[in-house]
């Protein structure tokens, strides 16, 4: 399952720099610059279409009523389920979705759609302010991307590669304060690590999340014109 960050894990990083007296807590003036800098995300809705060789392709935010029967079928696909472990009903879907809904702006889950047809999954969040951050040398603002194919027919030939390249772009382009996209895929998962190698991406390290042995994998903004 992908590693991501509730609302309180994001803040966890800060505890340090904020003194508790009796029930409450009082931030100290070196605390004041960093939640300044924690604004949350934008919002992929407003990021527009992108031509790709595949298509026109878009982000659009997971609204549950409208999409959780579609993702939980994705969720159950073998091939998903190997490295999402997301298998079961409806609500343990709609339990992980909720996580990111619920985190403050931190982790956007959204659809992926391919000419208007919905085909992947994505969770786009800030790197910087989720655990991750604990195992490898973040950089404020570093943004972070999950992804899910959902139908295995789009899979296989090279989709992935393509739509890597297209998000990663999306996120440099509208987050300029952005110097790199993160990725952490499971070290098992060799068509993934591939798709991100190809679209860009580069071995940064071997990571030892809690749930999985991962490769971080970097895109840098200085060298998107060169990858």
């Amino acid at each position: 399952m992908p590693y991501t960050a509730t609302a309180t894990a994001a803040f966890d990083s800060f505890g340090a720099l904020a003194e508790t007296r009796g029930a409450g807590t009082r931030f100290t003036a070196q605390l004041l610059p960093l939640l300044a800098e924690a604004e949350l995300l934008d919002s992929p809705a407003g990021w527009g279409t992108t031509a790709t060789s595949a298509g026109a392709f878009r982000l659009e935010p997971v609204r549950l009523g409208r999409d959780l029967e579609l993702l939980t079928g994705w969720m159950n696909d073998p091939e998903v389920a190997a490295y999402w472990e997301l298998t079961g009903p409806a609500t343990v879907t709609a339990a992980h979705v909720r996580t990111q809904l619920n985190g403050n702006g931190h982790s956007v889950p959204c659809l992926g759609l391919l000419d208007g047809t919905p085909m992947s999954y994505w969770e786009i969040y800030r790197a910087d302010l989720d655990p991750l951050a604990r195992h490898y040398p973040a950089r404020p603002h570093d943004t972070g991307i999950h992804l899910l194919i959902g139908d295995g027919t789009n899979r296989g030939r090279g989709l992935g590669t393509v739509l890597l390249r297209a998000v990663a772009n999306l996120v440099l382009d509208n987050r300029p304060r952005c110097t790199r996209v993160i990725a952490e895929p499971d070290i098992r998962n060799a068509p993934s690590v591939s798709a991100f190698l190809n679209s860009g991406f580069r071995c940064f390290a071997e990571i030892d999340l809690p749930e999985k042995r991962a490769v971080l994998m970097v895109r840098e903004r200085a060298l998107r014109n060169l990858i």
